[in-house]
């Protein structure tokens, strides 16, 4: 396989969530936010934020809605966000009106792209500081509380939480998850969903399930994580609780959904 350096911090990417407590020079913070700045924008619309969150009682907040005590550790935590607020001003300066019910970008489809726009965001500030040797973890749990993540943000009208990421010098040395087969993951022209793609496809299914029995995470050292189907389903088998339904929240942040 053709390889660099960009490319081996890709494929070591770990997530890393114990920090050593040493501060990052602003310098690295520079180009680490210069980065992010330079991801893929659709339609050039620059619909994103990102919060630092600096105040350690805020920090503490966050591992408190995250219910992940290291995330307040972390010398340098963001929260991403979906940013039509900024757009809505410069709209509102040139005469355009920014209702709810008549405001362009606050239709579904500019919420789910602005909500990809900050996602590439963050993976190019991630792998840019892997690739500096410091260490992340991507924090899906602060959207454990929206409602309380945007009031403790002050997070305004037409904005939207989407991630969070906290970064540091790494304090730990876990091995890198395993990884599906390329070939259930990749492929030609069109979907192989009849049976004898789906026979193939299980049979690749339970070859993973093994190699992921293999696997032990620093959170739980002392046994290997469950089989990858056995995760699916468990997780399959929940239902959506309302503290995860993103309609009700984004229909009280603006957007139309």
């Amino acid at each position: 396989m053709v390889t660099n350096t960009t490319i081996e911090a890709l494929l070591n990417r770990r997530s890393i969530r114990a920090f050593k407590n040493e501060s990052i020079d602003a310098d690295t913070i520079d180009a680490l936010e210069s980065v992010a700045q330079h991801a893929a924008s659709s339609q050039y619309l620059n619909d994103w934020s990102a919060i630092r969150i600096k105040d350690q009682a805020l920090k503490d907040r966050m591992a408190a809605i995250g219910g992940q005590p290291y995330i307040a550790t972390a010398p340098l935590l963001y929260v991403f966000v979906a940013d039509e607020h900024r757009n809505a001003m410069i709209a509102e300066a040139k005469g355009v009106s920014t209702q709810p019910e008549e405001y362009g970008l606050a239709s579904s489809y500019r919420f789910t792209q602005a909500h990809n726009d900050a996602v590439l965001a963050l993976h190019a500030m991630e792998t840019a500081a892997y690739s500096l040797g410091l260490g992340c973890v991507i924090l899906g749990s602060l959207l454990n509380d929206v409602d309380g993540l945007v009031e403790a943000l002050h997070l305004p009208q037409y904005t939207y939480p989407v991630l969070g990421l906290a970064i540091g010098k790494p304090d730990q040395d876990p091995a890198v998850k395993p990884r599906m087969p390329r070939a259930l993951q990749f492929f030609d022209n069109t979907y192989p969903a009849d049976d004898a793609a789906k026979a193939a496809m299980q049979s690749e299914i339970a070859d993973f399930d093994a190699t992921v029995h293999q696997y032990y995470d620093l959170r739980q050292a002392d046994r290997p994580v469950d089989a990858f189907s056995d995760q699916i389903a468990h997780l399959a088998a929940q239902q959506m609780d309302e503290a995860h339904q993103v309609l009700p929240h984004a229909h009280a942040q603006g957007f139309r959904l």
